[in-house]
Formats: structure tokens, C-alpha cells, sequence
């Protein structure tokens, strides 16, 4: 079945030469996009839509999330927003609850998340295991994962569990867990920073995914300045995600590269660190994406919108560089081509917002701007 969206105010990356095309006409044939251009030339369809005006986006790309987990961890969000400091070992919470939990329990979860993200306009979703930490419970993240998001990660790296060595789990995150779950991910992740895995660690556990078959991503430079960025450029990864503490070798790496610094504002909202320096990094010529990293400790958003609105008044980017940063940047971070625009021959991946221009992200943050949202094709 095919669809014209028409009489739209504003339609954003649906050309290459243009950000955006004012009163313009896009046709969905099955899960495609056929056609954009002028409202005038627009061809017939089975069903039209009258987009009375308002602005067509590209599906928001969240390329960084962590969905599969049991329980939240509210009080510890109230205890940091009291004045307690932010560490990684919050995350050994949720792993207790995610063990405890049935697959079922965890299945729901995510389908819940998922529908969330999905009114709020994002259509592509990137999903990380970690809050499992054995190889049973690590292969059902893995495997829940891949039921119900487009890309998934395994992030057996996530923090070392209690009361085990470190070099023993390492051993076990790249042998008995890494033959577990590769079937089921294409990525893989590694939490490379103080009170998780030192570089050597880092280096020694993406190597071993990468002659898995599995393509490199990383947790760098969240925390304070390290080795994260420099590993994720050498190992020629996807993303380097949080990006927060960089020296200007890690900036001239980035530019230099084809990883994208994927940068997480949600983040620094949530656990009240520094934002990312978006204007630096930009200026210097390296790659950005937005994402949430919704996971229920340091970041508990599904957002997109808000993280465009905090990037635009936290890390000094444009409206424009922040919704671009948060569909073809995120399309570019999962090293997709089909989707993050809306240009002939992409996904139906495409957002209605009851507002006339993308500005309106950023310029009326907080407030339900999505109109309606169709997913390869469908309307969700």
C-alpha cells in the first residue's frame, strides 16, 4: 500500500544537497521511501495524508540504550541529586534484580521500552546486554534483545561482578560468554574506565569479539580523562560513546577517524558530571550522534527529543547539527545507510511532529510534539 504524506511545511533529510524542503510531498511505497519532492508534483497514492503544515523528520536513530534489566533505581537518583556522587558501581543493583528476574519479566520490559521510544518518534533502537554478568544470564539479554530491537550489543564488559578477579572474568567475557552470545549480536562493547576494565583489558576483550565476527563499540572517557577514545579510534569502532573528559588528541582522533563520538546528555542531566563539549568536537570536524543511553541508573530517559533540547542548550549545538546528530549522526554510529533520512530508497522510517519546523525540538522542550510516527512503513 502506498501513502502520500502532502502540504508538508517542512520536510528534513530528505535531500542531499538540503537540510530541509518547505512545502513538500513524501510517498511511502510498502516499507520505502519512493518519492519526495514538491507538494505540487506529488504523485497519487492509495492513502494520503494531509500533513496540514506541519514538519516530516527521519525516525530518531538511538544508537546507545540499555534495555534488558529488572527493577529501577530511583532512590539512588534521589541520593545523587542530594549531593552523592555518581559510580559505576550502581550498576551491580540492577545486575541482582536481572538475574532474579524470568525471561518473560525481562521480555515485557523491553517491549514496554521499546513502545515507549516508538510515541516518542525513535524507530531505531540499539540495545546493550550487561546487567547479567554470567554466561546464562548475559546469552538471554543477548537473545531477549534480538527479539525486539534493529541492533544489539554484547556488553559481558560491563563492570566486573563482586567477588570475582578480574582477570578471571575477563578470561570468561572473551571465551565461554563471548561463544554464548555472538549468534545473537553484532557488536560488541567494553565499559573502558576507572572501576570497570583498565585498556589492556579493554584491548584484550575487543580483539577477541572482533575475531568473532562481532565490530567494535565503546564506553569511553565518561568519567574522567583515560584511554577510551584512543582505543575506539585504533580498533577502528563504530562509536565512542559519552566523550565527556577529552584531551585534544582525543578530539584530533575522532576528527581524524571514522568513529563517531555518540555523546549522551541524558547523562550528565541525570548525574549532574559535565556535558560533553558538542561545539569542539563538531568544529574540529569529527562525527557526532545523540542518544538516551536509557538504562534505569544513569540515565532513565527514552527521550530523544530531550536529549536534541539538552544538546542545544547544554552543548552548544544548533537545533539542526542536534536533530541530525540524532538520526543520520545514530544511523551513522550503527553504520547504517537505510536509515536516519528520508531520501528514495530508505526505510519508512517517519516522523510527523505537530509543529511546524524541527526547531521546535529544542524550542519547546518537554512538551509531546509527536503527531504520529510510521516504522517501516507502518503507522505505530
Amino acid at each position: 500500500m502506498s501513502i502520500l504524506i502532502t502540504n508538508i511545511g517542512e520536510l528534513v533529510g530528505a535531500d542531499s544537497e538540503r537540510w530541509t524542503i518547505e512545502d513538500a510531498a513524501l510517498v511511502i511505497d510498502g516499507d520505502r521511501v519512493a518519492w519526495v519532492g514538491a507538494a505540487a508534483d506529488a504523485p497519487d497514492a492509495d492513502e494520503v495524508v494531509d500533513a496540514g503544515g506541519r514538519a516530516v523528520l527521519p525516525g530518531f536513530v538511538d544508537s546507545h540504550a540499555h534495555l534488558v534489566f529488572a527493577g529501577e533505581r530511583a532512590e539512588e537518583f534521589a541520593a545523587r541529586m542530594s549531593g552523592r556522587p555518581y559510580a559505576a558501581g550502581g550498576i551491580r543493583t540492577t545486575v541482582a534484580k536481572t538475574r532474579a528476574a524470568s525471561d518473560d519479566e525481562l521480555r515485557a520490559n523491553v517491549r514496554r521500552l521499546v513502545a515507549e521510544m516508538a510515541r516518542q518518534g525513535t524507530t531505531t533502537i540499539e540495545c546493550k546486554s550487561g546487567y547479567g554478568l554470567t554466561v546464562a544470564d548475559e546469552e538471554r539479554a543477548v537473545r531477549i534483545a534480538a527479539e525486539l530491537v534493529d541492533e544489539v550489543t554484547y556488553l559481558g564488559a560491563h563492570v566486573v561482578p563482586a567477588g570475582t578477579e578480574a582477570g578471571d572474568y575477563v578470561r570468561l567475557v572473551t571465551g565461554e560468554m563471548l561463544k554464548a552470545c555472538a549468534p545473537h549480536a553484532r557488536w560488541i562493547d567494553v565499559f573502558c574506565e576507572r572501576g570497570a576494565f583498565d585498556a589492556d583489558q579493554t584491548e584484550e576483550i575487543l580483539a577477541a569479539g572482533r575475531a568473532a565476527g562481532l565490530v567494535p563499540r565503546l564506553h569511553a572517557n565518561q568519567l574522567g580523562h583515560g584511554p577510551g577514545v584512543r582505543i575506539a579510534v585504533e580498533y577502528d569502532a563504530a562509536s565512542a560513546d559519552h566523550c565527556t573528559f577529552l584531551s585534544d588528541d582525543d578530539v584530533a582522533a575522532l576528527a581524524d577517524s571514522e568513529t563517531v563520538a555518540t555523546l549522551l546528555p541524558g547523562v550528565e542531566f541525570s548525574t549532574r558530571q559535565p556535558y560533553p563539549d558538542a561545539r569542539r568536537l563538531i568544529d574540529a570536524g569529527a562525527r557526532v550522534a545523540l542518544a538516551t543511553d536509557c538504562n534505569p541508573g544513569s540515565c532513565y530517559t527514552s527521550s530523544m527529543a530531550f536529549c536534541v533540547a539538552l544538546a542545544v542548550r547544554e552543548m552548544r549545538m544548533s537545533p539542526e547539527e542536534a536533530v541530525r546528530a540524532a538520526t543520520e549522526g545514530g544511523a551513522r554510529a550503527l553504520r547504517r545507510t537505510d536509515v536516519g533520512h528520508l531520501r528514495p530508497g530508505a526505510r519508512a522510517d517517519v516522523l510527523l511532529l505537530d509543529a511546524p519546523s524541527h526547531i521546535h525540538l529544542a524550542y519547546r522542550p518537554g512538551v509531546p510534539q509527536v503527531a504520529r510516527v510510521w516504522r517501516a512503513g507502518l503507522s505505530v
